[in-house]
């Protein structure tokens, strides 16, 4: 290690000193202003993230850097402008009276909508100080201030050090893309008083400094030291402070990268410096458009708040990477990258909350992504920030694509994102059943969401979401004038609904299958199955596991049917769609509710015992990472989009009601990707989980923005009286939505931008009575529901029965 220390001995005050509030200063008053969320003592050892999407910063809350993270083994943590990592961390320390305080034992972490700041008292030395990370938008360096108070009655003369260890190292895969890691360097220039790191064998560059004015001048000394894994190395510089009485101080660190030159890295690092206040202030106007846009208002005020903060969360793990383009990642610490399904879950939960500009440079960087991967319309499954594509694409990602696209179609009316994209989903399709598909029964096989080894048979959620890609595909190529196409798509969606029902269906279990598949197949996967549940102590899986086997050895072994073994929740995915026959849909949703725990639904059904119902603590996972016996939010979000599907929005309330209890489990303002605290501690997915349910099913809000339509089925919970939605983005419309239920009156407020929109308001047949300013009027009935369609900036419907 290189030690490099720089020692000012003067006082901050004339440096620092302005007319008004310095930029720094600013920064803290404003946020003064803003609700945080504080988080829990027990967990302070946890990881956050303070991000932009250009660089961010994930450490513990407690202060520290330990090495996080598994697929660049204790590499995932530190500071990382993609594809590049930057440093490992930094310590920093006060000195008084001869004495060192090492800051990484925070009593306290907050955490805001995009910053946070932790605060260490030392109680004995009369001192506090605060830490606040921020990174703007769109630049590759990040700001952390330091805000030390002398909370004593006397003046205080300390000294501040801080040390930053260097790690400039290549993402993930980096090796298949010719990005080598080499030793790192750092060096020091007078002139412009910053430290310059460089990986030795890259032009790879981290610059960094304080203040403008302090005059640095490098010293071998640290005084709370890191091990951090990795080739880097590290320097440091001190400083030396006279604090009056109950006065304060604020030390500014700025950090910038770069991948091409250290020139590029001194621009931005001058950047920052120039322009704290301006970017801070760009960043929070920006995360209130995002707080006021689909902001609901709710008697849940849990779940109100949890599904504000998923937006902040979506936007904390946005990427911008030059060269590849502008996505977001599935979840930090270790998925950082760009994934087509979660990018497809993500999409449709996205696009309700107003961003278009997201979900359209996502959809790009997939479908490039995959044309340049695979060119056939197969849609790829992990890609690394560097290019490098690590899997080419599970099969129902491909399907899931064309449903996705049909989506954003729906609430954007944007023919010419179908014409662009229609193309690779016809390619997809053709792909779809023409490569996987070899005995011509329409089910593909392979891989679908669940990587189980070995289960790559005819799967449930491929052929579900198989039957909806053709389904809505036909309806894309009717808009297109491909006529011929579209009724070949219907046709074939028909055709696997029926199967789905018929094939899939296993009255036995009250559920659909996990699979289909020969029973010489189901015979080597259930021998896997039962090692599970033995290792897992669940006797009764076991137990079940054995009587199926034994079964199984009496048919012969080329026979295929569906099979029930693990009661993975991807058999639920019939409800999602709405594909399955009600009848069916009534019983497996009973029997889905079996497989629960109070924070939500097991990934692996065979996982939960009888005690499930009673954990409701810190989840235990194995030493290496593995999802067995996890419980996870999107398998929740689909039970709850099921619930509301076959008309039992208080069953889908209580999926979104044990989801939420993860919410700022351990990390404030983020709910974890393995339910309470286990796996990424930020996850894309969960914008699916909670917006279909709430915007899509509970405000009913359907769009059909190609025909300036939109259809509104409110389906509130039986304890919510009054509701409202606002600033909710369709086409160029903007909608705002009041409901109340009260004395057996309903009413139903919507107000638009574009007053020649149709507003389509539908309630349920059981409403006999339907009045519009006041007045009787009559309805359409059609499926069980009663249609108004009105015109005008603000329409209003009351009905009672």
């Amino acid at each position: 290690m290189r030690f490099l220390n720089s020692i000012i001995l003067i006082s901050l005050s004339a440096i620092l000193a302005c007319t008004g509030p310095s930029p720094e200063q600013f920064v803290f008053s404003d946020l003064d202003s803003t609700d945080g969320l504080s988080g829990k003592k027990e967990y302070l050892a946890s990881p956050f993230t303070a991000a932009g999407d250009r660089v961010y910063l994930i450490g513990h809350q407690d202060g520290t850097f330990p090495d996080l993270g598994w697929h660049v083994d204790g590499e995932m943590g530190g500071i990382w402008l993609h594809p590049i990592k930057l440093m490992d961390g930094f310590t920093a320390s006060v000195g008084i009276n001869e004495q060192t305080f090492c800051l990484n034992n925070a009593e306290s972490f907050t955490n805001y909508p995009f910053s946070n700041v932790l605060k260490f008292p030392i109680s004995e030395a009369g001192i506090e100080v605060e830490r606040l990370h921020f990174v703007p938008d769109g630049k590759e360096g990040m700001v952390i201030l330091f805000k030390v108070k002398n909370v004593d009655n006397s003046e205080k003369k300390l000294r501040f050090d801080f040390n930053a260890y260097v790690d400039l190292m290549p993402v993930w895969l980096g090796e298949r893309t010719g990005m080598l890691d080499n030793p790192d360097e750092i060096t020091f220039d007078e002139q412009t008083n910053t430290f310059t790191g460089k990986d030795q064998g890259n032009d790879w560059y981290v610059v960094w400094g304080s203040a403008e004015g302090l005059v640095l001048s490098p010293s071998e000394k640290d005084n709370c030291s890191m091990s951090p894994k990795g080739k880097g190395t590290n320097a440091g510089f001190g400083i030396e402070l006279m604090l009056p009485a109950s006065t304060e101080q604020i030390i500014p660190i700025y950090i910038s990268g770069s991948t091409e030159s250290e020139i590029k890295a001194m621009e931005t690092l001058a950047d920052l410096r120039n322009n704290l206040q301006e970017d801070w202030t760009a960043k929070r106007n920006r995360y209130k458009t995002l707080q006021q846009s689909a902001q609901i208002t709710i008697p849940d005020k849990e779940l109100q708040k949890a599904f504000e903060w998923v937006k902040y969360n979506t936007d904390w793990l946005v990427r911008d990477v030059p060269g590849m383009g502008r996505g977001f990642g599935a979840g930090l610490q270790d998925y950082p990258w760009f994934f087509g399904v979660d990018s497809e879950y993500t999409i449709q939960g996205l696009i309700t909350t107003g961003r278009k500009d997201l979900v359209y440079s996502t959809l790009d960087l997939i479908h490039n992504l995959s044309e340049k991967a695979n060119g056939n319309g197969r849609i790829i499954h992990e890609v690394s920030t560097n290019g490098a594509v690590f899997n080419p694409g599970n099969i129902n990602e491909t399907p899931q694509w064309a449903s996705t696209v049909w989506e954003v179609y729906r609430w954007t009316g944007d023919r010419e994102l179908l014409e662009k994209y229609f193309p690779s989903i016809e390619k997809g399709l053709h792909w779809l059943l023409s490569a996987n598909d070899k005995d011509g029964n329409l089910l593909a096989d392979g891989y679908g969401m669940m990587e189980i080894h070995g289960l790559e048979s005819e799967m449930i959620d491929v052929a579900v979401y198989s039957q909806k890609a053709f389904a809505d595909a036909a309806k894309m190529a009717e808009i297109l004038g491909k006529n011929e196409l579209a009724k070949s798509y219907q046709q074939t969606a028909a055709a696997l609904a029926e199967k789905i029902n018929a094939d899939f269906w296993v009255a036995k279990f009250g559920s659909y299958a996990d699979f289909i598949g020969t029973a010489e197949d189901a015979l080597h996967l259930i021998e896997g199955a039962i090692i599970r549940a033995d290792t897992l102590n669940k006797p009764w899986a076991v137990a079940e596991l054995q009587a199926t086997k034994a079964k199984l050895s009496t048919l012969p072994k080329d026979q295929k049917q569906g099979f029930v073994l693990y009661h993975n929740w991807v058999v639920n995915t019939p409800m999602e769609t709405g594909v399955a026959d009600p009848e069916k849909a009534k019983i497996a949703l009973e029997t889905g509710r079996k497989y629960t725990n109070p924070f939500g639904v097991f990934v692996t059904g065979i996982d939960r015992d009888e005690s499930a119902e009673n954990e409701d603590g810190a989840f235990t996972g194995s030493k290496m990472f593995s999802y067995t016996g996890a419980v996870m939010t999107l398998p929740t979000g689909v039970s709850a989009i099921g619930e509301n599907n076959y008309g039992n929005p208080d069953g889908a309330l209580d999926y979104l009601k044990r989801m939420t209890r993860s919410f700022g489990f351990a990390l404030p303002g983020s709910i974890y990707e393995v339910s309470p605290d286990y796996g990424m501690f930020t996850q894309a997915w969960n914008m699916y989980s909670y917006a279909v349910p709430i915007v899509t099913q509970f405000f009913g809000i359907r769009p059909d923005a190609g025909n300036k339509v939109i259809y509104i089925r409110p389906q509130m919970p039986s304890t919510w009286e009054e509701a409202s939605i606002q600033k909710v983005q369709i086409g160029d419309n903007l909608i705002s939505l009041s409901y109340v239920d009260k004395s057996g009156v309903r009413s139903i407020e919507v107000e638009q931008s574009q007053s020649k929109w149709g507003i389509s308001i539908e309630i349920p047949e059981s409403y006999t009575k339907v009045k519009i300013l006041g007045k009787e009027v009559s309805s359409d009935t059609k499926d069980g529901y009663r249609r108004i369609l009105m015109t005008g900036k603000k329409v209003r419907v009351e009905v009672s029965k």
